[in-house]
């Protein structure tokens, strides 16, 4: 009945995540076979001499080219985040062992020393009994034989969170990669921007310099003069504050990759649209096997179940041996003994206090259930929003490359006109403006379709592959 209802609470279920493998991406609808690890691909490990792991504590040779893939492996390697679930998971396996250890035999040794004053007889005979009595040594053997499933149903809900917690490792890998591509993306697109701030700067310095020779040999006002100089001073100013910006978004990324001491190093890719095909539904389908949350939501549903048997339980009672040796008495060693049996212990019995935990734990369960089912709506809308936020990045890319076409012609015309003298100054300001706003929208256009793609790619658990190989980019020159 138990696997009837979680399978109607949890119809997207999950299977365990496949291991990293290198391979050339497919084509269009289809998964690449680099995917997101599982657990135990990146868990810390001893370095030895026949592996070269990229995995630093802080520090880095300089000069090093980075790559997105680099940036991946640092921050499996580093981040706090995985290093703390992975031990959440070593502390859950210590927990099943410490469950286990109720069938292991319990040793007790005891010694002591009193002073015995028999009052009542002393008040019959007249004189007072006062003797010593000595124990040289109690020891006692206790072994637990049976308590009627009560230790396994613990050691059951144990093992349930221990693979929650590995369930946990995954989920947090899959945020730290997509975190990762999206403060690498937010990089590319900084880099991109000052980029295009130090083209703004040298365009403006060419327009103030034309001005300036135009004014000297009386072709233009001094207004012109000024206005170029203007521009100029802005030009700078957006140039400055595009160069923080990079500062910022190699500070973000450092902090996510878990490296934030990370000497400086050198970005080697840039801003690049590949477009991929998949439909919702094989969206939806990829997600039943990969997403950890739904393998967690139905782990929780378990250990509510096995909650639930183990109270009803309480009132069971535990079957064990016990032996006994003592030597003392009058004398340290004036006597000895021994007593060996076995019992059958009840516990205390409160009915009401029984049936009220009874009741608490079903409640428990039906709400995991519940959870259960509220899981799998909150996944399927995150896909859909994932699915649909790439959709529409994905149709704004072309709309945003003819506007850089359009806005590159339009300040072409601008500045050939100025050059001969049939333009003013503001006519060639708009012109460039509208130039280098309409390259910021595109690499924006860039950076919002990759984290898109960064997210669907999260809410699945999976890499897309790209569906061609064709990169569209602007060139240099625009």
């Amino acid at each position: 009945m138990l696997k009837k209802i979680i399978s109607l609470c949890l119809i997207l279920g999950i299977s365990s995540m496949q291991a990293i493998a290198i391979d050339k991406p497919e084509i269009g609808n289809k998964v690449n076979d680099k995917e997101y690890p599982k657990a135990d691909a990146v868990l810390p490990h001893p370095k030895s001499n026949d592996q070269a792991d990229f995995v630093i504590e802080g520090g880095i040779e300089k000069n090093i080219d980075m790559t997105l893939d680099k940036c991946i492996e640092l921050a499996l390697g580093n981040n706090p985040q995985i290093n703390s679930a992975f031990h959440d998971i070593l502390a859950s396996d210590a927990r099943i062992k410490q469950v286990w250890s109720n069938y292991f035999p319990q040793v007790s040794w005891q010694t002591g020393y009193t002073r015995i004053r028999q009052l009542q007889l002393s008040d019959a005979l007249g004189q007072n009994l006062q003797f010593n009595y000595f124990i040289l040594g109690q020891i006692t053997l206790q072994q637990m034989l049976y308590d009627f499933g009560v230790t396994q149903n613990q050691a059951t809900i144990k093992r349930l969170d221990y693979e929650a917690y590995k369930t946990t490792l995954g989920a947090t890998i899959n945020e730290v990669i997509y975190q990762t591509k999206d403060a690498y993306y937010n990089l590319l697109f900084a880099f991109e921007n000052k980029k295009v701030a130090e083209d703004t700067v040298n365009k403006f310095e060419m327009f103030y310099n034309q001005a300036k020779a135009f004014y000297e040999i009386g072709m233009n006002p001094k207004v012109d003069v000024t206005i170029a100089e203007v521009n100029l001073s802005n030009a700078k100013l957006q140039l400055i504050q595009a160069d923080n910006a990079v500062n910022l978004a190699v500070a973000k990324l450092n902090n996510v990759m878990g490296v934030p001491f990370i000497d400086k190093y050198n970005v080697q890719e840039r801003l690049t649209y590949h477009p991929v095909s998949i439909t919702f539904n094989k969206a939806i389908d990829i997600a039943r096997d990969a997403r950890p949350e739904l393998k967690l939501a139905e782990l929780k549903v378990e250990s509510a179940n096995q909650t639930l048997k183990l109270v009803k339980k309480s009132y069971f009672p535990t079957l064990s041996v016990e032996g006994q040796l003592q030597i003392g008495g009058k004398s340290w060693t004036s006597n000895h003994g021994y007593n060996i049996g076995g019992y059958l212990n009840f516990p205390t019995i409160n009915g009401m206090l029984i049936k009220n935990e009874i009741q608490e734990a079903r409640y428990l369960y039906d709400k995991e259930l519940a959870n259960a089912k509220n899981t799998q709506n909150q996944i399927y809308l995150e896909i859909q929003n994932a699915f649909l936020t790439l959709q529409e990045k994905q149709n704004q890319m072309p709309v945003a490359l003819l506007q850089v076409k359009q806005a590159k012609e339009n300040y072409e015309l601008s500045y050939g006109r100025y050059r001969v003298g049939e333009a003013n100054p503001t006519e060639l300001k708009d012109a460039q403006i509208n130039y280098q706003q309409a390259q910021l929208n595109y690499y924006n256009a860039l950076y919002q379709y990759n984290s898109a793609k960064a997210q669907l790619e999260k809410s699945i658990g999976k890499n897309l592959a790209p569906e061609t190989e064709d990169i569209v980019e602007l060139n240099e020159n625009g």
